[in-house]
């Protein structure tokens, strides 16, 4: 079966970490007998300096007619000091999620046996977390028509629009999920506060009935935000608004050690996004020392996305097997620090040699 893989670099650490994804990829397609067929495609600050346009049409009709595609970062410091910049990278990320309808982020968050003392948060309170943050992408405040400044500058506004159907549809996807765990279901919002979290309120309320299984809370964001860093075991599934997810979901790496172990992915109508859930890193750029293992987790959740699950979880066993060895980059080393590179060809290697 040939499978096409849309292949969206970025700017900063995206390449490096991407080709060490890629380079996996690969071995799995060996092993297994399969045939992926990349292409690359600009995004970010790199479409900027030769397009213009940080999304542009060729990179939008590549990734229409992928099966999958396979995301690294966005961001440049010379967009991120200039306030008045016209055209920014993140526009590009914003268009990809609009055109491609990825209307779900999906952010699971575990922490790794090796890593647990990287973690700012004590032992006992993170050893055996295991929850999924669903967050609507489509909607919300980042998307909001009415949005600008008064014509003196001394005054700035933006809309927080939802509709009915955006919130079934994300939760949805929360409830499915949370058939296939523990059935338990965290909804938060600021319901006591903004008309739109009443609605997503309202809504998730009136699905409850054909999820008798499901046990469905509702929490305020901000108690959510504390209770991810108190007590994240007594979560399993939750799912929140746009900017609510954007801010819980990066809190809730932290749990980790390491923003560079977790993957994402991001579901959409035609086709669906797998990116890492760090930023482009633009300081490690080019000096092979960023850590690719959440974006060849990322690449597993997509094999899972494509049907092939033992293929994904080769892909995750040979990640565990790099930890328990120790084969690492220096953001989580203990000993000795490996390579971006000699990451992926390590882990590359424990798929050809080991059967599965």
């Amino acid at each position: 079966m040939k499978t096409r893989i849309a292949v969206l670099p970025g700017d900063g650490i995206g390449p490096e970490i991407i080709r060490e994804a890629v380079k996996v990829l690969k071995a799995v397609e060996s092993k297994f007998s399969h045939n992926f067929e990349f292409s690359e495609a600009l995004v970010g600050a790199i479409a900027i300096e030769e397009t213009g346009n940080p999304f542009p049409d060729e990179t939008y009709h590549l990734c229409k007619s992928s099966d999958a595609i396979l995301f690294g970062a966005i961001g440049d410091p010379k967009y991120d000091n200039n306030p008045k910049a016209g055209v920014r990278p993140e526009q590009g990320l914003l268009a990809m999620r609009k055109k491609l309808g990825l209307y779900a982020n999906i952010r699971p968050v575990t922490t790794f046996p090796s890593l647990l003392d990287k973690s700012p948060l004590k032992k006992h309170l993170i050893e055996g977390v295991d929850f999924v943050m669903i967050r609507e992408l489509t909607g919300g405040i980042y998307f909001g028509e009415l949005r600008g400044r008064t014509e003196d500058g001394t005054k700035a506004y933006d809309t927080n629009v939802y509709s009915k159907e955006e919130i079934s549809r994300v939760t949805k996807l929360a409830f499915e999920y949370a058939l296939k765990r523990k059935k338990k279901l965290t909804a938060v919002d600021k319901a006591n506060v903004l008309a739109t979290s009443r609605l997503w309120r309202e809504t998730i309320q009136d699905m409850e009935k054909d999820y008798p299984e499901v046990e469905v809370e509702y929490m305020f964001v901000d108690n959510a935000a504390m209770q991810i860093i108190t007590w994240p075991k007594r979560f399993d599934v939750i799912v929140t608004e746009n900017m609510f997810g954007d801010i819980l979901s990066d809190e809730s790496s932290v749990i980790t050690g390491s923003l560079g172990m977790l993957p994402s992915a991001s579901v959409g109508l035609q086709t669906s996004v797998f990116e890492p859930i760090h930023g482009s890193y633009p300081q490690a750029a080019g000096k092979n020392i960023a850590n690719p293992l959440a974006t060849i987790l990322s690449a597993a959740m997509m094999l899972d996305s494509l049907g092939l699950m033992k293929e994904a979880q080769a892909v995750r066993a040979a990640v565990d097997a790099s930890l328990a060895e120790q084969v690492v980059t220096e953001d989580i080393a203990t000993g000795k620090a490996y390579k971006t590179s000699e990451v992926g060809d390590w882990i590359a290697g424990y798929i050809a040699k080991n059967s599965f």
